[in-house]
């Protein structure tokens, strides 16, 4: 083994990451600490710590870009097999879920920022484009939730007819859309302005309300609503 590498036994406990959130709490881990717990062991040439820095370094540092990776492409880095690859891409799923659930609690929608909150565990992640209705009663209660459509990378198919109907059956009077773009940039295409205008047309003829469309793009959203699009 490298002399220079320093394994987590012979750091002193205070900067140890396991007796460090026993001693002083999780709060006070950063984000390479507490994944450095998660991958338990280093190799000979790094230890946990330098692991989960290269990890993140390859992440951007962002938490988001890693819980994109999948358990295959974990393991082509150079340290992480498979039961790592699996606890971290289990652990940051857990993460995911405990959003949703968050979300879930938030059951009136009164603006852009409250649908966000609501949407964006179902969106923020994702490689690919996807299609979410919220059905929203006349108190702006949020009565149904779901997924229309699954698209590709740079686009996802909107079926008018198909959102109209499922509005009426839930006895929605008020909707809100929305759908992720995966390049990072939440600016609204031409093709999303005109669906958008389109379904708002048919709406008004079924006496329903389109609330806002929000793009959700990673760690920032556009609403057509703040924005005057709507």
């Amino acid at each position: 083994m490298n002399s220079s590498i320093k394994t987590i036994k012979s750091l002193s406990e205070d900067d140890r990451p396991r007796e460090k959130m026993l001693r002083k709490g999780k709060e006070a881990l950063s984000k390479t600490e507490l994944l450095a717990i998660l991958i338990g062991t280093g190799t000979r040439e790094m230890n946990a710590i330098d692991l989960a820095q290269s990890l993140l370094a390859n992440s951007e540092h962002s938490i988001h870009k890693l819980a994109k990776l999948s358990v295959k492409e974990l393991q082509t880095f150079k340290g992480i097999g498979p039961a790592k690859a699996v606890k971290i891409s289990a652990a940051l799923e857990l993460g995911r879920r405990r959003k949703m659930e968050a979300a879930n609690e938030l059951l009136t929608v009164s603006d852009s920022q409250s649908a966000y909150k609501v949407l964006e565990p179902h969106l923020a992640d994702l490689t690919q484009e996807e299609f979410w209705i919220l059905h929203l009663n006349q108190k702006n209660k949020i009565i149904h939730k779901h997924k229309l459509s699954t698209g590709g990378i740079t686009g996802t198919v909107v079926d008018i007819r198909l959102i109209l109907k499922a509005a009426v059956l839930s006895g929605a009077t008020g909707i809100v859309v929305s759908h992720n773009h995966p390049s990072g940039n939440s600016e609204p295409s031409n093709a999303d302005r005109t669906v958008t205008t389109k379904l708002q047309n048919a709406l008004k003829a079924m006496d329903i309300r389109l609330l806002d469309h929000i793009i959700i793009a990673q760690h920032n959203y556009t609403s057509f609503k703040d924005e005057g699009y709507l």
